[in-house]
């Protein structure tokens, strides 16, 4: 199965105006399948990881852990096999981790492993300043010394339990975090860390290896560290952040969409924010239905302010639904206030959604007006990161017209083959050069 080159520039022609119908199932989460590929690096034994995103982050992550000496193959489309039992500390290739931020995830695992490990800085969506300051504050209150010179140098001759207070909730600081606790001898004690569902995930994969973990899903968890940990076998759950999208997909398409095995459990705040929308689903079982007829109506505040949507840790509205939600919010009638708090570029792609026809004041690098419905009409675009690339592709999807999508390997970094996904379900997207 031919995979994208690392460089390769694709686009997406879209036919606008269609409406979908049909069932369509969440791939596995991507932030759930980065630490938890990288976590397979603390036991020698095998890991077979089941629903695993076959998408270019991912990707990449496997060719870096196989650059540690970690063996790795996929079992089939989405089953990936991963089996470390030599690894050396070696100096992590600069182009690879260029590609994605996931490779400061490798911190904790080799530190657990080796005692050590280079990791020069990382890359991934350009959104603002991502700080890993995190990472260092707690790896250190475990034991480890750190260098910074250009690279990231991390040694530890032993690593012990501490009690630790995050400065951020930082979803990937906490996993580095665990990883480096399981290992840790003693207790660890994780407080104000992350909970999101990806990082739950994590924490019952490590259970799944051996670990003792307490507060999953909290903001404060408790590791008994030292225990051995062996192979096991685990299944990635539903990415939460997709279902966010094809929620914001189906509704401005007018469309009704079953998305199968949802996650629904997650959900409930990105319900919340949708309903202020004037978009409503259906909970059947393990099932999410999006109906094609919906209000498409803002919510007021009460006495008819304007309403807010806005990011905030978990179990609040995730940040990276916000794109979606911005480009949700041009279809509905009335006006509403858009607050993303994390960081301080993600909002600047709504110059390509105002260039369609979209009503939209951005009032500071955090902050949008959103005025609608607004009539999209197609045009000629580019994709600056995975969230606002999926946000033009909706866009597209629901404007008027033809519309290309420049540099749409941002997207394919986040979302499994979603043109041949969508396309089953009646959507016109023809990808430049197609897959071979």
């Amino acid at each position: 199965m031919a995979q994208p080159q690392p460089n390769e520039r694709i686009q997406y022609v879209v036919e606008g105006g269609f409406r979908l119908q049909g069932r369509i199932e969440p791939s596995g989460n991507k932030n759930a399948a980065l630490p938890i590929v990288a976590a397979a690096l603390l036991t020698s034994e095998k890991v077979v990881l089941s629903n695993v995103p076959r998408i270019r982050d991912v990707e990449a992550l496997v060719e870096l852990i196989q650059s540690v000496g970690a063996q790795a193959r996929w079992l089939d489309r989405n089953t990936l096999e991963i089996e470390a039992r030599e690894l050396r500390p070696a100096d992590l290739d600069p182009e690879l981790c260029s590609r994605i931020r996931a490779s400061i995830l490798l911190a904790g695992p080799m530190l657990a492993r080796c005692g050590e490990v280079t990791l020069p800085p990382p890359g991934g969506d350009v959104i603002g300043r991502r700080r890993v300051d995190t990472h260092f504050l707690v790896l250190r209150q475990l034991g480890a010394d750190i260098e910074v010179d250009g690279s990231y140098r991390f040694r530890a001759d032993k690593l012990t339990g501490a009690d630790v207070f995050f400065d951020e909730p930082s979803v990937t600081a906490t996993e580095n975090a665990l990883c480096a606790a399981v290992a840790a001898q003693g207790v660890t004690i994780l407080r104000n860390c992350a909970s999101e569902p990806h990082v739950q995930d994590l924490a019952r994969f490590l259970i799944a290896m051996g670990a003792e973990i307490e507060g999953i899903g909290t903001n404060t968890m408790t590791v008994r560290g030292g225990r051995p940990l062996r192979g096991a076998h685990h299944r990635i759950g539903p990415d939460h952040i997709e279902v966010g999208s094809l929620i914001g997909l189906a509704a401005v398409t007018r469309s009704e969409i079953i998305i199968a095995n949802a996650g629904v459990e997650h959900l409930r705040s990105t319900l919340m924010n949708f309903e202020r929308l004037g978009i409503s689903c259906r909970i059947e079982g393990d099932d999410l239905i999006v109906p094609s007829e919906q209000s498409l109506k803002i919510q007021a505040d009460f006495g008819g302010h304007v309403p807010k949507i806005e990011d905030q840790p978990w179990p609040a509205f995730p940040a990276d639904t916000m794109s979606i939600a911005i480009v949700t919010a041009t279809q509905c009638d009335g006006m509403v206030l858009m607050f993303e708090k994390m960081f301080e570029s993600r909002m600047f792609f709504v110059d390509k959604l105002i260039a369609m026809g979209a009503r939209i004041v951005l009032c500071d690098p955090h902050r949008a007006v959103v005025s609608g419905p607004a009539k999209l009409t197609g045009a000629r675009v580019e994709s600056p990161d995975i969230r606002a690339g999926m946000a033009m592709l909706i866009a597209a999807m629901c404007a008027d017209g033809r519309s290309v999508i420049e540099n749409a390997q941002q997207i394919e970094r986040g979302y499994e083959r979603i043109d041949e996904r969508l396309n089953a379900l009646g959507a016109r997207i023809t990808r430049i050069p197609p897959r071979s």
